[in-house]
């Protein structure tokens, strides 16, 4: 074991007595003004990039889909208002892999006031004048009677037939049905290729199968859209049902925090018990049904997610990961089972400490509002700079030509040369770009836009935490509490912040930003070499990102403690991150064995929530239960409104329990500061409660202070634990 000096000498000096210090710093200066000036600047420059964006983008792009001329459909005050739905006259073409690179078919499209609904050919609607009148609804102007049939095809101004379709995103798909066990196009199992020639509708269903692929994820999205807007309500009501929860069991374990501890270790291992219980019934249930022992592996992906849940092998696979999850942690509980003792006692005190501080527990709504508000205004100025563009027109042709994928102008296409010298080609919409300035450095401000997003949601997370941790050091360092605890010690701190240190919070979540924003382009660098064979490339990017996700987790932890020691010291970024790190260094074992069994108590206490208000929200939405059969709505996959919620609930358990967190962590280095400014005696004693104190100065070993403490100052320890002050008696 290293000399005291020795070790002092590696990890900085302790604290001195001071008998003037009582907590956070009264009289203190601004702090990284540098720093400060820059991220001023910097939000000033995000204003008017989002002005720039908001000046030259079109979100109609995104709502409204758009025809072959770069016309929008449905669009209000326009001529086509009414014409709401695009139709594609070959969908076919867009099975081509070009629709993957381009994310344009390959075909002419229209709006429409309404799908097609009958199967029709032009070869058949022609001499029908009835029939034809109806076809060249969905035909491009300039189409009439007195065009034969191959003038009307070689302009390309009508497609070569019409299927049954149905809008869907506001575009026509063939509607597939199922009759006599053979897959139809609208009630049609044959149809007339145009030259009277009657063909299997099954080629035409292959096709129009390759060309959905392109669309199926946007079906999906639509589903699930969908499925939001019949539930959100009852969404709504399971979040309210997590936050009651929440609040209520931060209320409890205010009042009975050593058995709220352990009723909530006992109520995790029961409901994921139960989930292993559950797993394992319909696991059983689903024994010699049809198809049910199908693997993963045979059935693919498919878009409906509640096929998955008549495998056996599902059921199997979510019941072995929750008794992994089970296993683990009645092992971490069986191994930490003295320390938790331990910390329980840090948890009374923080809930003593919130308790005093009770306005603490809302402060996550006003850090929830400015991190809506950040993500609000960055989502709107994204697509603002992705809808800022101008149509580009490109030569789409079906034969072999020397000007395909090259630009044009639609409305002299057919005189020009292109067309001359390819017949069947035609000039499509293809994309937005440009070629100014401002399209050109385009791709630059959409970088600068996620830049700023992540700067700006870390600052808002280091307000919150730097406010946190300034109301609770005043707690912790006020010797009679609560009567010397300073008046609203939250809005105090938050104003010392603001005011004092901004640059420093600022400095803080660049160097944090800056490191998830190399964890961006990593992950952008491993989606486009995805398709690379090199080992050694796969094997360096793996290692880069690893390597940064640690440095963005110590980094979190670094400032996380600067940020406490700023509160209440009023140094600069470095400094506090300094000393922060040599205290933590000087009380390692601590450290391990406190800080982290703590958290993990604490996430536990989010586990439950979640899990509790989950198995609620599945037996609702499911069905499961008769008395909720005819409340809960009908879904398209059910498991959407129950991801929502158990995804909500943790925001909200974990908005709750940051409370805790912060207070736990901003005590723990209070308390190593008192440990080393006071030693006990009349003259120099503790801050810490006496219960608190019990505690912790037992676990002390492999401590130098705990040495120097121990060698000669256990008598006047004696005498102040035989003086209590008002809130032990209390």
């Amino acid at each position: 074991m290293p000399e005291e000096g020795e070790f002092y000498g590696k990890h900085g000096e302790p604290r001195k007595y001071d008998s003037s210090f009582k907590g956070p710093i009264q009289n203190r200066s601004c702090t990284d003004i540098v720093c400060c000036i820059l991220f001023v600047i910097a939000i000033l420059g995000y204003f008017a990039v989002g002005v720039l964006a908001w000046s030259q983008g079109d979100p109609r792009k995104v709502i409204y889909p758009t025809d072959s001329r770069g016309q929008f459909c449905g669009q209000a005050g326009t001529p086509l208002e009414k014409k709401r739905f695009l139709f594609y006259f070959n969908i076919m073409k867009c099975a081509s892999p070009m629709v993957l690179l381009e994310f344009q078919c390959p075909t002419t499209q229209m709006c429409v006031e309404k799908c097609p609904d009958k199967f029709m050919t032009l070869a058949k609607a022609y001499y029908n004048g009835k029939d034809f009148d109806y076809y060249k609804t969905f035909c491009k102007e300039g189409a009439t009677n007195s065009m034969g049939i191959p003038e009307i095809l070689k302009q390309g101004l009508c497609p070569a037939m019409l299927t049954p379709s149905k809008p869907f995103t506001q575009r026509c798909f063939p509607a597939l049905g199922l009759k006599g066990g053979l897959i139809t196009v609208g009630n049609n199992s044959h149809f007339d290729d145009g030259s009277g020639k009657m063909r299997d509708a099954k080629d035409l269903v292959d096709g129009v199968k390759n060309a959905t692929v392109v669309m199926e994820a946007r079906q999906v999205v639509m589903k699930i859209f969908e499925d939001y807007t019949k539930s959100w309500y009852w969404i709504l009501i399971g979040l309210v049902i997590a936050m009651l929860t929440s609040l209520l069991f931060i209320i409890l374990l205010r009042f009975l925090a050593g058995i709220m501890v352990w009723v909530m270790i006992v109520m995790v291992i029961l409901v994921i018990g139960y989930g292993i219980f559950h797993c394992y019934m319909e696991y059983a249930a689903l024994k010699g049904e049809a198809g049910a022992n199908v693997t993963l592996q045979e059935i693919g992906f498919q878009t409906d997610f509640t096929v998955y849940l008549q495998i056996r092998q599902t059921w199997l696979a979510f019941m072995i990961i929750l008794a992994i999850v089970e296993v683990i942690i009645i092992l971490l509980l069986i191994f930490l089972r003295k320390r938790i003792l331990i910390a329980i006692a840090l948890i009374k005190e923080a809930s003593r400490t919130i308790g005093h501080v009770m306005c603490s527990l809302f402060y996550p709504l006003f850090t929830f509002l400015l991190l809506a508000i950040v993500i609000a205004y960055w989502a709107v100025t994204a697509i603002f700079l992705s809808t800022s563009n101008e149509p580009i027109y490109k030569v789409f042709n079906e034969t072999m030509c020397d000007h395909s994928r090259k630009t044009c102008e639609p409305a002299n296409y057919s005189a020009s040369p292109e067309k001359a010298q390819c017949p069947d080609s035609e000039c499509l919409f293809a994309f937005y770009g440009g070629e100014t300035a401002y399209h050109k450095y385009l791709i630059g401000l959409q970088f600068y836009n996620v830049f700023l997003f992540f700067w700006c949601a870390n600052f808002v997370t280091a307000l919150g935490q730097m406010t946190l941790a300034g109301a609770f050091a005043s707690h912790y360092w006020a010797f009679n509490k609560p009567d010397d605890v300073p008046a609203f010690p939250v809005f105090s701190s938050l104003g010392r912040s603001l005011r004092y240190h901004t640059g420093t919070l600022a400095f803080g979540s660049l160097i944090l930003s800056i490191v998830q924003i190399i964890r961006v382009l990593l992950e952008y660098l491993d989606h486009k070499l995805k398709g690379a064979h090199n080992k050694c490339t796969k094997f360096l990017l793996c290692c880069l990102k690893c390597c940064f996700w640690c440095l963005e987790k110590f980094v979190k932890f670094i400032n996380r403690n600067a940020y406490i020691m700023t509160a209440i010291y009023g140094k600069n970024f470095c400094t506090s991150a300094r000393d922060a790190f040599f205290l933590l260094m000087r009380n390692m074992i601590r450290v391990a064995v406190l800080d982290k069994v703590t958290d993990f108590l604490l996430f536990l206490g989010k586990l439950l929530i979640v899990g509790l208000v989950g198995i609620f929200a599945f037996f609702f939405f499911s069905g499961r239960v008769e008395a909720f059969e005819n409340t809960a709505p009908h879904l398209h996959y059910y498991w959407v409104p129950i991801l929502t919620v158990v995804v909500g609930s943790y925001l909200i358990a974990h908005g709750f329990f940051s409370v805790y967190a912060m207070c736990v962590d901003t005590l723990f280095l209070c308390f190593c500061e008192d440990l080393e400014r006071n030693d006990g005696s009349a003259e120099r004693p503790y801050y810490m409660s006496s219960a608190l104190r019990e505690i912790l100065l037992k676990d002390k070993v492999g401590d130098p202070s705990s040495a120097r403490q121990q060698d000669g100052e256990e008598e006047d320890k004696d005498v102040v634990l035989k003086q209590p002050r008002e809130e032990d008696e209390v």
